[in-house]
């Protein structure tokens, strides 16, 4: 059985997960964390849950979502994992952060690709990839089947979908994504954003302002 914590970390609110199980097990979610303290608040939950850390996922590469990245590596010695469409906005982050007024130092170790239909296995535990591209090239989620739950990313939020004018961003691509791969999930699947509060998809199916006016 997978538990999900939640964190919310740097000026733009990034959520950041760590998603564990009974054994210890885990998997690191969108590090967003860009300060020491969120670095250290991180860890310190780590450690006072007895965690190993498995996995070092990003649903995608904006800057907000990758600033603990190269901290999650050196700390617990863990390949980044991402969808290979992802790579150049990975590379691109550090440029994003000075615009930003966020410098930070970017992750430089091995990079290993998911693909849809691949599977992040924690223990007995399951994630099944989606691709589920429009925010940003190589968006992808990771849904628990068996629990009943989705890490979204900046695909879709509670009364919200993610932001298309950035580049590699594309509207229709994202609706569809959402259309395709996110409606048809059960209503009481639990969405868990990269920003904001959790929801499910029924209720954004019944009142999501972004969906209805796209025809969805």
């Amino acid at each position: 059985m997978l538990t999900v914590k939640q964190f919310t970390f740097n000026p733009l609110q990034e959520n950041t997960y760590v998603i564990y199980n009974e054994q210890g097990w885990c998997a690191i979610i969108d590090p967003g964390c860009y300060f020491s303290a969120e670095r250290e608040a991180l860890q310190a939950f780590i450690v006072e849950a007895k965690l190993a850390p498995k996995f070092l996922l990003n649903t995608h590469c904006h800057l907000d979502h990758i600033f603990g990245n190269k901290f999650v590596h050196e700390t617990y010695g863990l390949s980044l994992h991402l969808h290979k469409l992802e790579e150049l906005v990975l590379e691109h982050g550090p440029a994003s952060g000075a615009k930003w007024g966020l410098p930070f130092e970017n992750y430089s170790g091995p990079l290993v690709f998911l693909e849809e239909g691949d599977q992040v296995k924690i223990g007995e535990d399951i994630l099944d990839i989606l691709l589920t591209p429009g925010h940003s090239p190589g968006s992808i989620c990771f849904y628990s089947k068996t629990q009943n739950f989705i890490i979204s990313g900046d695909v879709l939020f509670r009364g919200s979908v993610g932001r298309t004018d950035l580049p590699g961003g594309d509207t229709e691509t994202l609706f569809k994504s959402i259309a395709d791969k996110l409606l048809p999930l059960p209503d009481d699947v639990i969405v868990y954003s990269g920003h904001g509060p959790a929801t499910t998809i029924g209720i954004e199916r019944r009142t999501n302002g972004y969906l209805l006016h796209a025809g969805l």
